[in-house]
């Protein structure tokens, strides 16, 4: 194994709080009710468009074009307010930049907010970052990690994905990567056991162990 592909949201970094600050002034603006922590954790995993959907109210689905816009502006302006490395990750990626993998990250985030918040936290320990972008299938369809790979001249026997969520053990299967599912983020052990990740983490120490079990 010599390449690492990571998930962003819930894997590398704590979004949560940026990403409900912005969806609930999305929902004020239209004058909705407001979406609490936990349901903005189950919103989450499939793209910024599926969580302006989910968030808004049965019934009104059919806003969900304006309302991204209405996200978008705001989060564009506001996702570094709140947002942070889980502890331990910048610490884990220097520790896998120093032992010579290839990195990336795969997220269904759009890419410009990704590239971003890769350049501004990451600090150079990650190699090519993709997000959603036209062309790109989301997550779990494998175009990303397939984008991912042919920049970095990696090959899939070599390399490993790693999330936090069922989305992820299903991107992983569909590329044809070995897994390692994580427990710090937004989904818990039991539905990543369940989804049939290759290998389940419960800290940032533990990532160069579990991708060297695989050879």
């Amino acid at each position: 194994m010599d390449t690492i592909i990571f998930d962003l949201d819930g894997t590398l970094l704590n979004t949560l709080d940026d990403l409900m600050d912005s969806v609930n002034f999305m929902l004020a603006g239209r004058g909705y009710a407001q979406r609490s922590y936990d349901e903005i954790r189950q919103f989450v995993g499939n793209g910024v468009r599926k969580l302006v959907e989910r968030a808004l109210p049965d019934g009104h689905k059919d806003e969900t074009d304006a309302a991204l816009a209405e996200f978008s502006a705001h989060y564009d302006k506001n996702k570094n307010n709140k947002t942070a490395p889980y502890a331990g990750i910048p610490e884990m990626l220097s520790a896998v930049k120093a032992a010579g993998f290839k990195t990336a990250i795969v997220s269904n985030k759009y890419e410009r907010a990704v590239k971003e918040l890769a350049d501004t936290l990451f600090f150079g320990c990650i190699d090519v970052a993709v997000g959603e972008r036209t062309g790109v299938a989301p997550k779990p369809a494998p175009d990303g990690v397939f984008a991912a790979l042919d920049v970095l001249g990696a090959r899939c026997a070599d390399a490993v994905y790693i999330g936090d969520s069922d989305v992820d053990v299903a991107t992983a299967k569909n590329a044809g990567l070995k897994m390692i599912g994580v427990t710090w983020g937004f989904r818990d052990r039991a539905l990543l056991e369940q989804c049939g990740a290759d290998r389940i983490i419960d800290s940032p120490a533990d990532v160069l162990t579990a991708v060297r079990s695989f050879g």
